[in-house]
C-alpha cells in the first residue's frame, strides 16, 4: 500500500465524502440493529452471527498483511496496536460466542473509541488506496457488529464494565511502554493526532491521557446503567440455538435438540 505522497494530502474530515461514509455507517447500524432486535424476539440460530464473524477477518486480514509487507511497512502505523485493530478481533469472538464480556468490550470500544475515530478520522490515505478501504471497512464492521449484538443479546452489566476498564487499562500500559521505546504514537498516547479530534479539548499531553481515562470511565458507566436498570444483560453463557431441519419446525436450542435425541422432553432429565 502506498503511503501519503506529495499530491495526496490525506483524507479530509467533514466533507461531502465524509458525510456519505457516515450516512452509510448509520444506515448499516440501523439495519443490523433492527435485525438483531427481530431475531431476539423470534429466535435466532448461530448461522448469521457466525457468518458475520467470518466475514470480518476475510475482509480485514488481507489488508493487515499488506501493511506488514516490506514495501508498505512503517513502524509507527503498520503494527496492529490501535484499538480499532483489536476491536475487530473482539467482534469476531463476540459474534461467534455471544458471550457477555466480549459483547461488553466490543460495545464500549466500537461505540465510543471506533466511533470517535470515524467521526474525526486521522487517515493519511484517500480513495482508492487500500488503507482507505481498510480504515473504513474495519470501523464499519466493528460498529455494526456491536449494534447488532446488543440488540440481539443485550448490553453489559457492571462486571462487564469493570472487565472492559481493566482490559483497556492493560492495553494502554502496554502501548505507552511500546511508544516510549519505539518512538511511536499508537493510540495517540504519546501526542495528539495532527488532525482535529476530541482530544483537543482535554488539555496538553500528558494531562489529556488522564482526563481521557476519567471521561471514558464516566461515559462507559452512563452507557451501562440503562442496560442494568432494564435487566437486558448479555449472558456470559448464552443458549446456542441450532436450526431444526424439519419442515416448518421452529428453531430449538442445542439443549432441546439434545434432549429430543435422547428421547426426553426438552428441559427435563430423561428417566432411566
Amino acid at each position: 500500500m502506498a503511503g501519503k505522497g506529495p499530491a495526496d494530502p490525506g483524507f479530509e474530515a467533514f466533507t461531502a465524502e465524509h458525510a456519505v461514509l457516515l450516512v452509510l455507517l448509520a444506515a448499516g447500524a440501523v439495519a443490523l440493529g433492527l435485525l438483531g432486535a427481530r431475531q431476539r424476539r423470534s429466535g435466532v440460530d448461530v448461522r448469521f452471527p457466525r457468518a458475520f464473524a467470518v466475514v470480518i477477518p476475510v475482509f480485514t486480514v488481507p489488508f493487515q498483511v499488506l501493511q506488514l509487507l516490506p514495501g508498505d511497512f512503517t513502524l509507527g502505523t503498520s503494527l496492529p496496536l490501535q484499538v480499532c485493530d483489536l476491536s475487530w478481533l473482539v467482534a469476531v469472538y463476540a459474534l461467534w460466542t455471544r458471550r457477555g464480556r466480549a459483547i461488553a468490550l466490543l460495545y464500549y470500544w466500537a461505540l465510543v473509541l471506533d466511533m470517535q475515530a470515524a467521526v474525526t478520522p486521522s487517515l493519511g490515505q484517500t480513495f482508492p488506496d487500500p488503507r482507505y478501504f481498510m480504515f473504513w471497512g474495519m470501523h464499519f464492521l466493528t460498529i455494526w457488529a456491536a449494534v447488532y449484538l446488543v440488540c440481539l443479546s443485550g448490553g453489559p452489566d457492571w462486571r462487564g464494565y469493570r472487565f472492559s476498564m481493566a482490559v483497556t487499562a492493560a492495553w494502554a500500559v502496554i502501548v505507552i511502554a511500546f511508544n516510549a521505546v519505539a518512538g511511536t504514537n499508537y493510540g495517540y498516547l504519546a501526542r495528539k493526532p495532527e488532525t482535529s479530534s476530541l482530544l483537543d479539548v482535554l488539555g496538553p499531553w500528558p494531562a489529556y491521557v488522564g482526563v481521557e481515562v476519567l471521561v471514558l470511565a464516566g461515559v462507559w458507566a452512563a452507557m451501562t446503567w440503562p442496560w442494568v436498570r432494564s435487566g437486558r444483560i448479555a449472558p456470559d453463557r448464552p443458549r446456542i440455538e441450532v436450526p431444526d431441519r424439519s419442515a416448518g419446525a421452529p428453531v430449538r436450542s442445542a439443549h432441546e435438540n439434545a434432549a429430543r435425541e435422547d428421547g426426553a422432553p426438552a428441559g427435563r432429565e430423561q428417566r432411566r
